[in-house]
């Protein structure tokens, strides 16, 4: 693989193409091994059936790894920048680390896929500069076209079981920009529950309505538990973020599909940084937390912004179907 130099960005990004466990382990665990016996600290991302691959190819070594389901730790795209990638290579300050990340499996849904291709053409952004290397696999046998052809833009080096080659296709911002679209039309199996924006702006008893609507239409979902607290905590922050910076003109609506709760807020704000909600909060910061927070509770986070206002959608997933 080719090694940052003096001259270059110390972040090397590459996309793996493989097609079955023999090329997939063929390029991750001599990448593992190397980055072991330089003295790297080395974690592990990817949906569970890869990650029992390599723990039972890794053997001994296995122990050395920070092993993570990416079905698990990244269910939401938004979360794995702070909650996988930057977490580990926090936690190693003055060390060159390798993380292998693979946040784009075939079981991921036509409305989940937006997310994941933003979020591999984010980290390019949110890694520049910094003494970290990604490898992120692409099942080339089970993926399509519109998803290998992505990877070209947000990956600067491929690789393949004939070599490496630098990508002619690589462009992130095109991926950033090219899925900043309307969101798909909602699917509620019932009317939605609604807010307007400006009758919670400073009034306790509407904040108060706006929690109870939410826990209502949380358990009607059926959910239970943490979860339901999760989606007041969530509907609580999307709403303070909307009057805080969205000029509090707009609409919370919150309703049920077929397999999840979907809280969404539209509003007249435009988000301006393709980085907010997922840089880690530093120790001690008491505010910009709000949509850090809401990407490590939610299982989605779909966003769609421009000069004439902002939709954030969340998504919680629920048993019903």
């Amino acid at each position: 693989m080719v090694s940052p130099t003096a001259d270059t960005d110390p972040f090397v990004h590459p996309a793996l193409f493989y097609r079955g466990q023999d090329e997939y382990l063929a390029g991750t665990v001599p990448f593992i091994r190397r980055g072991l016996d330089g003295g790297e600290p080395v974690a592990v991302s990817v949906p569970g059936p890869n990650l029992e691959l390599l723990r039972t190819a890794l053997g001994q070594d296995a122990g050395r790894v920070l092993l993570l389901d990416m079905t698990q730790e990244g269910r939401n795209p938004g979360r794995i920048i702070p909650g996988v990638l930057r977490a580990f290579s926090d936690d190693h300050p003055g060390q060159r680390v390798r993380i292998i990340g693979e946040p784009v499996w075939a079981g991921r849904s036509e409305l989940e896929y937006p997310a994941c291709a933003q979020h591999e053409a984010l980290i390019n952004l949110a890694f520049t500069g910094r003494e970290v290397t990604i490898l992120c696999p692409y099942d080339v046998a089970r993926l399509d076209t519109r998803a290998l052809t992505d990877a070209e833009a947000t990956h600067p080096l491929l690789i393949d079981a004939t070599g490496e080659r630098a990508s002619d296709g690589y462009d992130p911002l095109r991926i950033i920009d090219g899925y900043n679209t309307p969101l798909p039309e909602p699917a509620p199996t019932e009317p939605a529950a609604h807010v307007t924006l400006d009758a919670v702006s400073g009034d306790t008893a509407s904040l108060a309505r706006t929690r109870a609507i939410a826990r209502d239409q949380a358990r009607r979902a059926g959910l239970t538990g943490d979860r339901v607290e999760d989606v007041e905590l969530v509907v609580v922050e999307l709403v303070a973020n909307s009057v805080g910076h969205g000029g509090g003109q707009g609409r919370l609506d919150i309703w049920i599909e077929p397999g999840r709760l979907v809280c969404e807020i539209r509003d007249t704000g435009h988000l301006t940084d393709p980085l907010a909600g997922r840089r880690p909060a530093p120790p001690g910061q008491m505010r910009g937390r709000g949509l850090l927070l809401i990407n490590h509770l939610s299982d989605l986070v779909r966003l769609h912004t421009g000069p004439h206002g902002t939709t954030v959608r969340v998504c919680f997933t629920t048993t019903q179907s």
